[in-house]
């Protein structure tokens, strides 16, 4: 399927790794002029570099703190001003799982707060700031990187999840008439270069060995494997692309299939 997303200028944030590498990865294969925020510089140089090489596609690091509106600011100017445009934004800086997953005497509000305003607010900012450019350009896409600890209990960070399901709607709302759609992937137990060290700290706290703390993890999925951070790419290019005019306030979850919830 042809994408049209060739000349396409996408901002990333969090991309330097994982989930936010995988994405910009997978948009550059399509042609797109990709610039990768995150807060340290030196790693973005590395992913840039990196992605410039397996792909062919430009990639630009920029360094950008998303709980800061002047940072974020700075940051799509440069872009406009260096690019001439921003057509597409990947909003996915946060910490991975959030900072509050225990019980709630032993949670922090302080750290909950942090996960709100990187997460939450953070897209907020972002979202706010390349709009203009977006609707005076009259399109653009903003697609939203979820978790799906927003459709279950059990982790307290998990609300920010929720929290961006209702900003997506609502911006898809306000922003649809500019022909700027808005929408949200959830990912699920998804695997990135961090990955494996993850799951050995898990089972040595847990005094379990490697293979059963994978099987654990996996063994709520339907189809039997955690997801790879790349299929989640492959998921937000074809939101961010032409054929995706269609789809917008929705939420899509590349999670393979974990969670039982019935949605209509």
């Amino acid at each position: 399927m042809e994408l049209d997303l060739s000349g396409r200028v996408a901002v990333v944030t969090g991309g330097s790794r994982g989930i936010g590498k995988a994405v910009a990865t997978e948009l550059a294969r399509e042609g797109v002029t990709v610039v990768v925020c995150a807060r340290h510089y030196d790693v973005l140089e590395d992913t840039a570099k990196a992605i410039e090489k397996e792909t062919g596609s430009s990639i630009l690091p920029v360094k950008v703190d998303t709980t800061n509106g002047s940072s974020v600011q700075k940051m799509v100017e440069y872009t406009v001003e260096t690019l001439g445009k921003i057509d597409i934004l990947v909003n996915n800086a946060a910490v991975p799982g959030g900072l509050v997953q225990g019980p709630l005497a032993d949670s922090d509000e302080e750290a909950l707060l942090e996960d709100i305003n990187t997460k939450v607010v953070g897209y907020f900012r972002c979202a706010k700031a390349v709009a203009p450019y977006m609707r005076s350009q009259g399109r653009g896409r903003i697609i939203n990187i979820g978790g799906l600890s927003a459709r279950q209990s059990g982790n307290i960070s998990g609300m920010r999840n929720v929290a961006i399901v209702h900003l997506t709607k609502t911006l898809s709302d306000q922003l649809g008439p500019d022909g700027i759609t808005v929408n949200l992937v959830h990912p699920g137990a998804t695997r990135t270069e961090r990955t494996t060290r993850e799951h050995r700290d898990i089972a040595q706290r847990q005094g379990i060995s490697l293979e059963e703390t994978q099987e654990r993890i996996t063994r709520n999925i339907p189809i039997g494997r955690m997801i790879d951070a790349k299929e989640v790419g492959y998921v937000v290019t074809f939101l961010a692309s032409s054929k995706a005019a269609a789809v917008t306030g929705e939420v899509i979850s590349a999670g393979g299939g974990s969670g039982r919830a019935v949605f209509q």
